[in-house]
């Protein structure tokens, strides 16, 4: 049971979801480098159905890249789970992000999905593929 001031991680993952939403991203920078667990939260934040929260997502992680590279590989297996979504934006968003992250780990699991079912989400594959070249 929570007390009165303490907030559940279903809210907190809203909140973070809603200032990416509303373009504050240097918040929620500050949230991931203050408390690591978040990038564990990563692929239920790009469950999120608006387009500028997982925009958001992406642009959260170019700057985690740049500030906390030592951090980033924690949201590997919240994004490789969602490399088995049924929804192929789901799986391709996935693939982005770890495109993102690049390191050797997180290029295996692009490469995986070399022959989804979706050609969308392929395309995604070869392009951050072939920006790793």
């Amino acid at each position: 049971m929570h007390s009165p001031n303490t907030v559940s991680n279903q809210e907190l993952k809203r909140v973070i979801a809603d200032f990416l939403d509303q373009g504050h991203v240097e918040n929620i920078v500050a949230m991931f480098r203050h408390e690591p667990r978040y990038y564990a939260w990563t692929g239920d934040i790009l469950r999120d159905e608006r387009f500028s929260v997982r925009l958001g997502v992406s642009v959260l992680f170019e700057e985690l890249r740049e500030t906390q590279p030592d951090k980033i590989e924690l949201a590997i297996p919240s994004l490789v789970q969602l490399l088995s979504a049924k929804e192929p934006l789901l799986r391709g968003e996935a693939v982005s992000i770890l495109g993102i992250i690049g390191s050797d780990k997180a290029l295996a699991h692009i490469r995986s999905r070399h022959d989804d079912p979706s050609p969308r989400v392929r395309e995604v594959v070869e392009l951050v593929l072939q920006d790793r070249k």
